[in-house]
């Protein structure tokens, strides 16, 4: 019965196609006034070109920019993407003319799985139900008040980091940073949002499905061919089932919560935040304009993407930065000067210390430069047709960020390939960047504009504790015939493709 629903579909598919190539040999289809691009095939445009290539995307983009400039266009079957990769037109675009590009393009149908139709702070469209969400979010979680309150959820997390790391540096003669790291993340992150202290091995279950779901929802044929969708039923079905399991793993800590405000009860060993402190306490009574009253699965998708986004973006920049501390034992005994300078060599790392530590600071800012969580934003839109560069930016294409090459241009960066945190320290290159972008685009780790990533200084605050604890606890080491291995790859994040491994001395 399948073959013969595919061989239906392909009939179908093979007669739109012939219409739609039939109309563009006429009409010469697209939109007018594009940026320019490479000349693309009918109906595929480009997409296959790419394929054909047997390269990563970021590489193309480099060869394209060289050769038609700093914004072009290129055509991916039936999506158009407009390609921005200069420091000037990526803050005219989203600073300087913010609402105009605030909004997010059209879905897959398999992204629209996992986010309940675009109920989410990163995938909803400009306007009201966005406003609800990020305003709830920024209020409620992230707010001085809220993250001061929670200092104790980071603080138990990290006493367990540092065991674990004891632990297996015994056990194994070295520790592997990134599992580590995404682990103690996830707790903290899981803790934030249903106010829970869950073993590790369940935190280590909720993490692997929810990378499966950012895995899943990457950029795949259909997206860019939807008239193909159907032929790919059994990817739907593999991305319903994989929605299922994550459903099972979140909605019972959902209803524990939500018992445990019902009555409001004290904290208890499992339920450890007071009722109002988690993040999910305030999605109970929340009602987004144009959304009504939200379910368990819109509750799940919004803390999918917290937990997903703050732990994937801080361990790996931790990962980066330790690779450079045990390359560099020059710039580890900085770091650990600066730290025991403020708290001793027995003292206790704790957040108001971290606040006061520059070199920490500029040695985070150099990872978010030299190798930034993505080397593309999130794929913006238009809210209406306007213009950037000289070029038509029509409504309905998807206008890609590519901000990689800001942090990589010799005309920005002094040696922009190498590690120096220096940069960001009075006399340096860096030493006035904001990472924000409001007053200027040198680097973008965390997007910039009305969709910034609205927990960013939380991220930056996990990884500057993370880091000041364990350079504080431990030095560095590479493993003997083992050098740590810089190669990229890219998952979701750019991530290392061999997970850096080091062995600690105990200070």
């Amino acid at each position: 019965m399948e073959d013969l629903l595919d061989f239906l579909v392909l009939c179908f598919s093979a007669t739109f196609i012939f219409l739609w190539w039939r109309h563009w040999s006429v009409t010469g289809g697209g939109h007018k006034n594009l940026p320019p691009g490479p000349p693309g095939w009918p109906i595929v445009g480009n997409l296959f070109q790419v394929i054909l290539q047997r390269k990563p995307f970021i590489f193309i983009v480099r060869d394209l920019r060289a050769k038609y400039g700093p914004i072009f266009t290129m055509q991916m079957g039936q999506r158009t993407l407009v390609i921005v990769t200069s420091s000037g037109l990526i803050h005219e675009a989203l600073v300087q003319r913010g609402p105009t590009f605030a909004s997010r393009p059209m879905d897959s149908p398999i992204r629209l799985v996992f986010s309940v139709g675009k109920c989410a702070i990163n995938s909803a469209a400009y306007g009201p139900l966005w406003r609800s969400l990020r305003r709830n979010f920024v209020s409620e979680l992230i707010s001085p008040v809220r993250v001061k309150q929670c200092s104790w959820i980071r603080k138990w997390a990290l006493e367990n980091h540092m065991k674990r790391l004891k632990t297996e540096s015994f056990q194994n003669g070295f520790v592997e940073v990134m599992s580590n790291c995404r682990l103690t993340i996830c707790s903290v992150l899981i803790c934030l949002c249903f106010g829970a202290k869950i073993s590790e091995d369940r935190v280590a279950e909720i993490e692997s499905v929810l990378k499966e779901v950012m895995l899943m929802t990457t950029p795949k044929l259909p997206d860019f061919l939807p008239i193909l969708a159907p032929l790919f039923h059994r990817q739907m079905r593999e991305a319903k089932e994989l929605r299922k399991k994550q459903m099972e793993r979140l909605v019972p800590l959902i209803r524990k919560r939500r018992e445990f405000v019902d009555n409001g009860e004290r904290p208890n060993l499992e339920m450890v935040s007071p009722v109002g402190a988690a993040y999910v306490d305030t999605l109970f009574g929340l009602s987004p304009v144009g959304r009504g009253s939200l379910g368990e699965e819109e509750i799940v998708t919004l803390c999918s993407e917290i937990v997903s986004a703050g732990t994937d973006t801080s361990a790996m920049t931790v990962e980066w930065v330790l690779l450079h501390l045990v390359q560099n034992q020059e710039i580890q005994q900085k770091l650990y000067d600066e730290i025991v300078g403020l708290v001793g060599r027995d003292g206790l790392v704790m957040e108001e210390h971290v606040e006061k530590m520059a070199y920490l600071a500029a040695v985070v800012k150099e990872s978010f430069r030299r190798h930034p969580p993505s080397h593309f934003l999130l794929s913006h839109a238009a809210t209406e047709e306007t213009e950037l560069g000289g070029y038509t930016i029509p409504a309905d294409v998807n206008v890609e960020f590519y901000t990689a090459w800001v942090t990589e241009d010799p005309d920005m960066w002094e040696d922009p390939g190498e590690f120096r945190p220096e940069r960001f320290l009075d006399g340096g290159d860096g030493v006035d960047v904001d990472v924000t972008g409001t007053r200027g685009v040198k680097m973008l780790p965390f997007g910039a504009g009305r969709r910034i990533c609205p927990a960013w200084s939380l991220g930056v605050l996990h990884v500057n504790l993370l880091l000041a604890r364990m350079v504080h606890a431990f030095r560095w080491l590479p493993v003997p015939g083992f050098p740590p291995d810089p190669t990229e790859t890219f998952a979701f994040t750019v991530v290392m493709k061999n997970p850096l491994k080091a062995v600690i001395l105990p200070r």
